[in-house]
């Protein structure tokens, strides 16, 4: 049998094998190709792409848990959710992303049946696994497992087997050049695709008992594109309207059979940012950052004032359209202590600071302190603590 018959014989027959209906869908996403410079397989995060030599070495069976271990990793979006991680230590992350795809593949044939961890073939590891898994990790998410990884890493372990034991490759560099559109796309297929495998894992093993992994299942709860939150909040509040358009006539004068041009906004105008640098914020400050750096560099405000604050306003910094851009490399976080967001509306109108719209980010821990007397529209970007509404304002979560 040749190599690419081979390939499709499995992936048909993981498809039509009920126990793995949760996943037909995903490996139905982008295109699947035998390469003969690839040592093992490799994904994108759309596109999947398998060494030949490889897959001649794999029995069916083992070819099987390769083939689901490569749509696993586009069910959960590795390639979008975690690319922080990656950049922050790629080993680690790929070993992490690893470690939890593998333990829900041996979770869904414990008995290898019909999927087996491929094993080595000679040498002294011959008959053990090819392949990263450990009990200790389970029930942990990408995130949790990275993070003890890394520490294992600082006390002078090895941390991810040392990028040993694997049998694929992840191809971020291939997801980085993905258009946006084509990764808008790709969301969107993928969670097409899963929630149509979980109707049909719930038709074979009834109602509520899809199967379904927790941390794919938290991928599919109902959630706010924080961004487009944004972009609509700002285009209430900020634009400036500098430009008549007849594109779209006055509505107010329509009605009296007067047709004038309707202003328009091009430009956003004066933010304030308030990033919450409370003792209780640690990853939060990654977020926080990731969303400052978009809106530094995608809504490109003319002016930000970016006032940190904790129990009191700890840094002041003012950017103008020239020097926007480089916020986030140039800036100087402060702070560290309790948590009063009043303190940045008190200091805003000491210092006579009236922009168009103001950006609260924080962990949400202010118990009933979210200031008062805001004297422009407020939007508290929340992360971590889905219970936070805030007292005024707006309120996301991300």
């Amino acid at each position: 049998m040749d190599t690419e018959r081979k390939l499709k014989k499995v992936k048909i027959s993981i498809m039509r094998n009920p126990k793995f209906a949760l996943w037909q869908g995903v490996l139905m996403i982008g295109k699947t190709q035998v390469a003969d410079d690839v040592a093992t397989a490799q994904t994108n995060g759309r596109d999947e792409v398998y060494g030949r030599q490889f897959v001649e070495s794999l029995t069916e069976s083992e070819l099987a848990f390769v083939v689901l271990h490569e749509a696993l990793h586009k069910a959960l979006r590795h390639f979008s959710t975690w690319r922080k991680l990656s950049e922050e230590n790629q080993l680690l992350c790929n070993a992490a992303c690893d470690y939890v795809i593998n333990l829900m593949l041996y979770d869904l044939d414990k008995q290898e049946q019909t999927i087996r961890m491929p094993r080595y073939k000679d040498g002294p590891k011959k008959g053990e696994r090819l392949g990263l898994i450990d009990e200790k990790y389970r029930g942990m998410n990408t995130k949790q497992v990275f993070d003890l990884l890394k520490k294992e890493c600082e006390g002078g372990g090895e941390g991810s087997g040392g990028g040993k034991d694997r049998f694929d490759e992840h191809d971020w560099d291939g997801f980085d050049e993905l258009t946006d559109e084509q990764k808008r796309q790709l969301e969107r297929e993928v969670d097409a695709a899963i929630r149509q495998g979980q109707i049909a894992a719930q038709k074979v093993a009834g109602k509520g008992s899809s199967g379904m992994p927790r941390e794919l299942a938290d991928l599919l709860e109902a959630k706010i594109d924080w961004r487009e939150e944004l972009r609509e909040f700002i285009k209430a509040f900020c634009l400036s309207k500098d430009k008549s358009s007849w594109r779209r006539p006055n509505r107010r004068f329509i009605s009296e059979g007067v047709y004038l041009p309707t202003l328009i906004g091009e430009k956003v105008g004066h933010i304030v940012i308030g990033p919450d640098m409370s003792g209780s914020i640690a990853d939060e400050l990654t977020a926080f950052f990731s969303e400052i750096r978009y809106i530094s560099e995608e809504i490109m405000p003319e002016k930000v004032d970016l006032i940190y604050w904790d129990c009191a306003v700890t840094g002041h910094e003012e950017y103008d359209s020239a020097t926007v851009p480089n916020i986030v490399s140039s800036t100087k976080p402060k702070g560290g202590g309790g948590t009063a967001p009043s303190c940045v509306s008190r200091y805003l109108k000491d210092k006579k600071i009236v922009p168009d719209c103001i950006i609260m980010f924080t962990d949400g821990y202010v118990g009933n302190d979210w200031g008062s007397d805001w004297e422009a529209p407020i939007l508290w970007v929340i992360a971590g603590n889905k219970k936070a509404q805030a007292a005024h304002g707006k309120t996301i979560h991300i």
